[in-house]
């Protein structure tokens, strides 16, 4: 697994190479904090788009930023290791940055895929630039990282 955790001069070597082999590249990002169902169906249709899928990971800071001082969950470390795990995902590459775009800019996909209930937008000039195409995915009704933790929360506090 960890030999799928690429930083991110790794990705742009890796990236040359798949170029060089005429490999249709596919992208995702998140936080990916409690691995569940929807992320898993989301990263197996991404694969489908292409021939090689690479995951840019939030890294803890990036998620504080952006969600919760609460959050990430899991450790950067153990999210980027889950993933790994996953047939359909070819690498992962942690960033930092409150959006991808540093990381897009390197990778230069064919295509980048998002559900379309998390696209803002942020990733389209960047995939773009270098002839990539946004994919925008259903999401799967109910699931999500939040509404766990809300479940959770819920079933903790009760008194029995």
């Amino acid at each position: 697994m960890q030999q799928k955790i690429k930083s991110r001069d790794e990705i742009k070597k890796i990236v040359n190479i798949l170029r060089e082999q005429n490999k249709k590249i596919v992208t995702t990002n998140g936080s990916f904090d409690i691995l569940h169902v929807g992320h898993i169906q989301s990263l197996v249709d991404a694969k489908k788009q292409g021939d090689v899928l690479i995951v840019g990971l939030n890294s803890d800071s990036s998620i504080k930023q952006y969600k919760s001082l609460n959050r990430p969950i899991n450790p950067e470390q153990n999210r980027a290791l889950m993933l790994a795990a996953l047939a359909c995902v070819d690498y992962v590459s942690i960033f930092s940055e409150l959006n991808p775009n540093a990381l897009l800019r390197i990778i230069k996909p064919d295509f980048h895929i998002k559900s379309k209930s998390g696209f803002t937008g942020v990733e389209k000039e960047a995939v773009e630039e270098s002839g990539g195409k946004i994919i925008l995915q259903e999401d799967i009704p109910g699931l999500s990282t939040s509404n766990i933790i809300k479940k959770i929360l819920e079933a903790y506090s009760r008194k029995e």
